[in-house]
């Protein structure tokens, strides 16, 4: 069997401020699931968080089987606030540092990992076998092959802002040509299936780490991680350059472990914000108003508080540094 390897672990060295406050309005009580929550593991850590549910709603941390952190609640008959906030601290490392080439074969996987190599709701891997083979047959078995499926829905599924619907699947998007991120990761996600590469959809922030303020609402970000290697590793069709400051939400098979909202009733959405930037942790903290003139990302330099300076002597750092 072949073992799952150790992802080197750089430094936690910068922090981000991650969140968001959801408003529902209900005719009648309707119970509710939340998938708000960082997971926490060595590469990203909760310096500090608070999850605030109104009005006094009581929920209930639990973990489903896929690892992702869940609060279970009853949303009451009128307005609803879910707000989260944390500092989540995060490496200054791009998230390709440790890419490793090796597919391995269904035969020498971990059992827990072959449920990522089937064909799910939102992504029918079992519909694209030919397709798959056509375009991306030609290209190494392994990290070649998942980068040339990631650049193929990158340059030929059109990013449409609120074009998404819960009734499509990754065949449905390559055949009409354009999506939103979750539609780019079911896509991705299900042609690397079609190849017996286990692939997990993930939903999490992504703060403008080392890139330029795209000047667009701030919102949750769906990508994909594949196992290669012996390790789980990133890729995303929407944003194909490596980032810096991801922080996971949640993974799954699909969007459909991954709402960052599931209710069993009517519910209307009347409010919601998302944040995600680099913050100095000496100055913000959690429960302060969301501030972006004292974020320190959305610029193409990497900055660090000034405070942090003499700390800036890892080798795993990319780019530019600048001392803000």
């Amino acid at each position: 069997m072949h073992p799952i390897s150790d992802l080197p672990t750089p430094a936690l060295d910068l922090v981000l401020r991650v969140g968001c406050e959801l408003r529902y309005s209900c005719p009648e009580p309707a119970p509710a699931l939340l998938t708000i929550k960082p997971r926490h593991d060595s590469h990203q850590s909760i310096r500090t968080e608070s999850v605030h549910l109104d009005p006094d709603l009581i929920a209930i941390e639990a973990e489903d089987d896929h690892g992702n952190v869940i609060l279970r609640t009853v949303l009451k008959a009128g307005e609803n606030l879910f707000r989260y906030d944390g500092l989540v601290s995060v490496p200054s490392a791009r998230e390709d540092f440790a890419h490793a080439d090796g597919a391995i074969s269904p035969d020498q996987l971990p059992a827990e990992l072959l449920r990522y190599t089937m064909p799910s709701r939102y992504c029918d891997s079992d519909k694209l076998l030919d397709f798959a083979w056509d375009k991306f047959g030609h290209l190494s078995h392994g990290l070649e092959r998942v980068r040339g499926i990631r650049d193929w829905v990158h340059k030929n599924i059109e990013y449409r802002t609120g074009s998404g619907s819960p009734l499509l699947s990754a065949s449905d998007i390559i055949s009409r040509g354009f999506g939103v991120c979750r539609d780019l990761s079911h896509c991705g996600v299900t042609l690397c299936r079609t190849f017996n590469l286990p692939t997990r959809y993930v939903s999490g922030y992504v703060a403008d780490v080392g890139c330029e303020d795209p000047g667009t609402p701030m919102d949750f970000h769906a990508y994909f991680e594949v196992f290669i290697g012996g390790r789980w590793q990133i890729f995303d069709a929407r944003f194909p350059e490596p980032r810096i400051g991801r922080v996971r939400i949640s993974a799954g098979y699909d969007a459909g472990n991954c709402a960052f909202t599931t209710i069993y009733g009517g519910a209307a959405l009347m409010g919601f914000n998302v944040w995600s930037y680099q913050v100095d942790p000496a100055d913000v903290n959690v429960g302060d108003p969301v501030d972006l003139s004292r974020r320190l990302c959305g610029t193409p330099a990497l900055r660090f508080p000034s405070a942090r300076a003499a700390d800036i002597t890892s080798p795993l750092l990319l780019g530019s540094l600048l001392v803000a």
